[in-house]
């Protein structure tokens, strides 16, 4: 009864926003303040029966239930169980149900901690969520049932994906889904806002901690996917412009312009239109992503191929979402006001050049990532792959670093161009002497440039906290600085990994060293070993440097449930970066394949993604903390 239970939570579920989203046109149109007021209460409840079915459906793969379609299809009574509770996601249904959970959780969250918003507005907020959630509802119901049953029951199931069993599945996609997720908060905001004609600081305000979440979270999704990919896939890469990195790497983009735009609106009462179209350019994205993994349409180690009508309800979902907020933004944008004025030499100016840059990357990633799906579409087969992405959008990127840098150290409204310049000195001297620097080991120009600016955003970064008493700084300005000391970090890391790299594809017998970077690579021996699920030969090499010496045991698994074969990399990570040691197949001649690589400073970008993400935590808590002071206060006088 399990199955059936879910389901029918998911039918009640369903039910609740179509009565949510009635509920609040009622009460809109006709001014009915009561029938308003229950709205709040609905949309918790339908948050609480869609994590009652995602709860269901985590039992059921936890049981080993092979009456269950998913179940079979996607576990193995002898999987572990971490793989089994993850495993309840890491397939289309599962993961659309886990989609739809975190949307009800979030507007119950809305629902329960909103106050700030005039009730109208959070009416007409909780409307266009419950519009959200009503279209991926009928999706699972009427294309993609999670709880389907089997008669008669299978006696045991296919297994999951061997490269999706690994601890990255339980963290990575709740992380990215709460990102993708927050962002629909953004438009539900944005919507509600249009519908109310309620565009202004107090909205900006209400809604800048959800896009603050949704960005945090949608950080640490892509930080934490890029390393899994990076170890997981033996491809020696931590980024490789796969189409589905893409759709996680576009929302981030517009999330990020959406941050800074509601930021000025919130504090200056500028960018007002800027905002509501950022915040439905972020869900759109999302959406698409939503799309690309789910079409079946596209070919990626992470999509998950599935058949294509349910891709077109997908796009049928996008078009009516985002289509209707389009039209009501140029239903509504006249009645929108401009907000306060800046000159172009100001902090309002530097965040104005940091979205449109933004915004320009974000086209480019989209026309790369959707021109090959076009084109096959006309029979023209073709990639668009790494060396695209990286001079179209390398230096483009660089700029927005150089304006990053800047912008910090701007003043409101109006600044003086003198004296701007006095003050990033500083920063434009780190840069000058790590590019003098570069040039006896020349990295070659991209790299060259991204490590000399990396440095100068570096000294850029911690700026504002020059002259301050640092006890009496409110903590959202340690995260900005955190923040964008993460990028410096980050960009550092990845200039390093293009610029130093060495790799060695080597066949060797047992006692035979091979030669990457600084290490001196050893073959010991090779091993049979076994694991819960799987069977695997392991390599025992010694990586010796100077007189330091390590063991990495790579391994080639096999995998029975469902039969595949894996290459799991073993990695040595010191201060300066990473040995990264592949295990390859014999060559009949008694020789295995290595494959080695001697990555400098990789370990920067996630070092730096986590700084981001805690730059984020830092201001979401400042923020909240300095709104609640502000409301105490008020309540006092």
């Amino acid at each position: 009864m399990i199955a059936e239970a879910g389901l029918a939570a998911l039918w009640f579920a369903g039910a609740l926003a179509a009565l949510q989203l009635v509920m609040a046109a009622i009460g809109l149109a006709r001014g009915r303040e009561d029938v308003a007021a229950a709205v709040r209460p609905v949309a918790i409840v339908q948050g609480l029966l869609a994590l009652l079915a995602m709860a269901l459906l985590i039992e059921l793969f936890l049981d080993s239930d092979m009456s269950v379609k998913l179940v079979v299809e996607n576990s193995h009574s002898a999987k572990p169980w971490l793989y089994k509770f993850a495993g309840a996601w890491g397939n289309h249904e599962g993961s659309m149900l886990l989609w739809v959970t975190i949307l009800g959780l979030a507007g119950g969250a809305v629902a329960i901690f909103e106050r700030s918003l005039p009730e109208r507005t959070l009416t007409a907020t909780l409307g266009a969520q419950a519009t959200i959630a009503l279209g991926f509802y009928a999706f699972l119901l009427f294309s993609s049932n999670p709880f389907a049953r089997l008669n008669p029951a299978a006696a045991d199931g296919l297994g999951l994906n061997p490269l999706l069993q690994d601890p990255g599945l339980a963290f990575h996609p709740p992380t990215l889904y709460t990102g993708y997720v927050g962002l629909s908060v953004a438009f539900s905001f944005a919507v509600g806002a249009l519908v109310t004609r309620d565009v202004g600081p107090a909205f900006a305000k209400a809604m800048r901690p959800w896009v603050l979440i949704a960005w945090i979270f949608l950080t640490l999704g892509i930080t934490a996917g890029s390393y899994w990919a990076y170890y997981e896939l033996g491809w020696g890469g931590w980024w490789f412009w796969d189409p589905v990195e893409n759709a996680s790497l576009m929302p981030w983009l517009a999330a990020t312009a959406l941050l800074h735009s509601v930021t000025v609106l919130a504090t200056r009462d500028g960018l007002r239109a800027w905002t509501i179209m950022l915040a439905v350019v972020a869900f759109s994205m999302s959406m698409i992503g939503t799309f690309l993994v789910r079409s079946g349409i596209l070919t990626s180690v992470h999509a998950f191929a599935v058949d294509p009508k349910r891709g077109a309800f997908i796009l049928a979902l996008l078009a009516i979402y985002i289509g209707g907020a389009l039209a009501l933004f140029a239903a509504r944008i006249g009645t929108v006001r401009a907000g306060t004025t800046f000159d172009p030499v100001s902090r309002e100016g530097a965040l104005v050049a940091n979205n449109l840059l933004l915004s320009v990357i974000l086209g480019i990633v989209l026309i790369g990532t959707l021109y090959p799906i076009v084109a096959a579409s006309f029979g023209v087969q073709l990639s668009v792959g790494p060396p695209f992405f990286n001079k179209a959008a390398g230096p483009i990127a660089l700029l927005l670093v150089a304006v990053m840098a800047v912008g910090p150290l701007l003043r409101w409204r109006r600044d003086d161009a003198k004296a701007v310049l006095g003050r990033v000195m500083l920063p434009i001297g780190a840069t000058l002497v790590a590019a003098i620097a570069l040039l006896f080991v020349w990295p070659g120009v991209l790299p060259w440039a991204g490590l000399s600016l990396a440095a100068g955003l570096a000294v850029a970064s911690v700026a504002p906290l020059w002259k301050r008493n640092l006890r009496r700084t409110p903590l959202f300005t340690y995260g900005m600085v955190i923040a964008h000391l993460g990028i410096a970090v980050s960009l550092a890391g990845m200039a390093s990994d293009s610029a130093f790299t060495k790799e060695t594809l080597v066949a060797v017998r047992t006692g035979e060293p091979a030669r990457v970077g600084p290490y001196t690579v050893t073959l010991d021996g090779i091993s049979p070993v076994i694991g819960e699920n799987w069977s695997a030969l392991e390599a025992r090499l010694t990586a010796t440097r100077g007189s330091s010496a390590s063991i990495l045991r790579p391994q080639l698994r096999f995998f029975a449930n469902p039969p595949t074969s894996t290459n799991e990399s073993a990695i040595l990570t010191v201060l300066d970066g990473q040995l990264y040691t592949v295990l390859g197949q014999p060559d009949g001649q008694g020789r295995w394949q290595l494959r080695l690589w001697w990555k400098p400073f990789v370990t920067l970008i996630w070092f730096g993604g986590v700084l981001i993400a805690l730059g984020g935590m830092l201001s979401l808590i400042g923020r909240v903390l300095r709104e609640r002071r502000a409301a105490i206060r008020a309540e006092w006088a």
